[in-house]
């Protein structure tokens, strides 16, 4: 495996591992995020070319996130008998992602670890006590890896020294094309997926697990993108695209919970993770979007695989735990294997 690191602006690193197969995948300390995910030099992940574009236009694309991934409804949670008033959003009332600034831009220690069938990145950070209202001394690990049979491992590690939530995830956003300006509507979906979490029109889940059989967020079946943005589907519509939980009816590393196939069926990524649920995210952006390598991000220029507990689990218990006990340790991990035309 190969390893190399070069400057990325502002006193942050990129460093890029690339396998025996021509996959390389290129990371960076600002946020623990990743960068660039490449097979036979097509890219297949939004990203900019400088640590000051994320800081400047999206910090969230390919970034670790936390301490809670999604929306705190009015940023309250209540651990025992005690309440805690998280950081919010002014212009939402909620807090996003574990409140800014995150995760996403803290500066990350990290470490190479180099063998002959896999390379990793191992990040560490520490949210002190009370970093956006959340108790605990939380130390947190996130490694990349990336394997000689092209699949980029990401595993995500907590430990507090006070009861606290945690629900981290990484917020990739694929587009198979390579071609930043081109939406993902040709893109072909399957998710492993009987029930996804409707939303109310401020993101908050409603606390319900509705069936997708009927709907058009039914991807049970492998179908194109454009069916949903086609469709009349009421919560659709609320978003213009997809920003949802869906609930994963198998949830283990040897078991696929969603495939995304290229436009031209050359590329496809197989996602496998023992997480409980995934928040996919068709990049809704309207035309308020950014200049990414050159090129004009599209409306639906990607989609996110965030794999984590639902949205929402602080309040809906049925949705899984985000509990998480004084020194006992927390860790998940979600797969992206690569395949191209001649491994389906």
């Amino acid at each position: 495996m190969k390893m190399t690191e070069q400057p990325f602006g502002q006193d942050y690193h990129l460093i890029t591992l690339e396998n025996g197969q021509g996959v390389t995948l290129s990371v960076t300390d600002l946020g623990a995020r990743i960068v660039s995910l490449k097979a036979d030099s097509t890219e297949l992940v939004l990203g900019f070319d400088s640590a000051g574009e994320y800081l400047e236009k999206d910090p969230y694309i390919g970034a670790s996130i936390g301490r809670t991934a999604g929306r705190i409804e009015n940023g309250r949670f209540t651990l025992g008998e005690k309440n805690y008033q998280a950081a919010v959003d002014p212009a939402t009332g909620h807090t996003l992602h574990g409140g800014s600034p995150g995760f996403e831009t803290k500066k990350w220690s990290y470490v190479l670890l180099n063998g002959e069938n896999e390379a990793s990145v191992l990040f560490t950070t520490t949210s002190p006590d009370m970093e956006h209202g959340f108790p605990g001394t939380l130390d947190v690990e996130v490694r990349y890896t990336l394997t000689q049979d092209n699949i980029w491992r990401i595993t995500t590690r907590g430990i507090s020294d006070r009861e606290t939530i945690f629900n981290p995830t990484n917020h990739v956003y694929f587009n198979l094309s390579g071609d930043v300006s081109q939406p993902v509507d040709q893109h072909e979906l399957w998710v492993n997926s009987e029930k996804f979490a409707p939303l109310r029109s401020d993101s908050i889940p409603t606390g319900e697990q509705q069936e997708v059989a009927g709907t058009a967020f039914d991807f049970r079946e492998t179908k194109k993108l454009a069916t949903v943005f086609a469709s009349d589907f009421e919560q659709k519509n609320l978003f213009d695209g997809v920003d949802h939980p869906f609930f994963l009816k198998e949830h283990r590393l040897d078991e696929p919970a969603a495939c995304l196939t290229s436009p031209d069926k050359k590329v496809r990524i197989v996602l496998s993770t023992d997480a409980s649920s995934v928040v996919i995210f068709t990049a809704n952006f309207g035309k308020d979007t950014p200049v990414m390598h050159g090129k004009k991000l599209a409306n639906h220029g990607g989609i996110t695989f965030e794999t984590q507990t639902a949205p929402g689990a602080e309040q809906y218990p049925g949705f899984g735990s985000i509990h998480l006990l004084p020194h006992v340790p927390f860790e998940t991990t979600t797969e992206f294997k690569i395949e191209t035309r001649e491994d389906f």
